[in-house]
């Protein structure tokens, strides 16, 4: 049986080369299948395999110096919904852009959101009501399909764009409010929720364990609404047989939770498309200049057309 282990640690690593080919290493011993992400403020990763191989890779990734205690999660899928085994280095574990004015100590994230845990989140939301808002931490096209009711989507298409977001002063009415940051596992929030402390937002928030820890809990029978959009062959997860769909097809405006990468390989977005459309191929493009780019090209071999 094969499942799939989400997990990510904040702590200072002094040489990310060395813990890279440590963990490619150990990753291919064990047959695993995955992307993990290796910088100076941590790791990052997401492995798929078979159970017994995922939990001798918990026991020797936890014999590594800071990563004694870190937290794995357990998610439905295998080796197959990764292309390969990929390890690669980074300046930092999300890419903010903001590694030069966050702190990282032994304990994490100097300065983030305090943590609730999904029954918290539910417990701050009947008691403050209204105060409370939910700010989405990922990027608009995972938050087209899944999100909590009635959250403040920035308008992101990179984990860059936050900054700028952020300085813009379009969410300063929300300074004084409580604010809850999300993301699907949690590790976008622990640097967010600094950022946004750091801009003046005075009670920030972040959910222990993101969307999936809160999905586990919940099911669709909470405050979340949707789809959770994944980074890997699945593309995406529903948390019951009674999930909510809120995205909206590209085309013809049907609700929709399905994703497809634009049928332009040099396009690289991705399309929101029903099972109907789907069937055109003409609409498995992002927009309508993919489409004339993909059919215009004038085709040469040996000179000849």
């Amino acid at each position: 049986m094969e499942k799939v282990l989400l997990y990510y640690k904040f702590t200072p690593v002094k040489d990310a080369e060395l813990l890279k080919l440590w963990q490619k290493t150990l990753c291919d011993s064990l047959g695993l299948h995955g992307r993990i992400l290796v910088s100076p403020q941590g790791m990052n990763g997401t492995v798929g395999g078979e159970i017994h191989a995922l939990k001798s890779y918990i026991k020797t990734t936890k014999q590594y110096p800071g990563f004694k205690d870190m937290v794995f999660k357990w998610s439905d899928g295998g080796r197959e919904n990764f292309p390969r085994m990929s390890v690669k280095v980074k300046k930092e574990l999300v890419a903010f852009e903001t590694y030069d004015e966050i702190d990282i100590n032994e304990e994490g994230v100097v300065g983030g959101g305090l943590h609730l845990k999904p029954a918290e989140v539910n417990q701050m939301v009947e008691q403050y009501g209204d105060d409370v808002v939910f700010f989405d931490g990922r990027n608009q096209y995972e938050a087209k399909v899944g999100r909590f009711k009635n959250a403040v989507v920035p308008d992101t298409r990179t984990s860059r764009d936050f900054k700028r977001e952020l300085d813009s002063g379009k969410y300063d009415e929300l300074k004084d409010k409580k604010v809850i940051s999300y993301c699907t596992g949690g590790v976008r929030c622990e640097l967010l929720s600094a950022m946004m402390k750091q801009r003046g937002f005075k009670d920030v928030y972040q959910i222990d364990g993101g969307i999936a820890k809160y999905g586990e809990t919940y099911g669709d029978d909470g405050l979340w609404e949707g789809s959770l959009y994944v980074f890997d062959g699945r593309m995406g997860m529903n948390f019951s047989d009674h999930a909510k769909v809120i995205g909206e097809c590209l085309h013809c405006g049907g609700k929709t939770s399905n994703y497809e990468n634009c049928a332009l390989p040099s396009c690289n977005k991705l399309v929101l498309v029903c099972e109907s459309c789907k069937q055109d191929p003409a609409r498995l493009y992002d927009k309508p200049e993919c489409y004339e780019a993909a059919h215009t090209k004038t085709q040469f071999v040996d000179g000849r057309k």
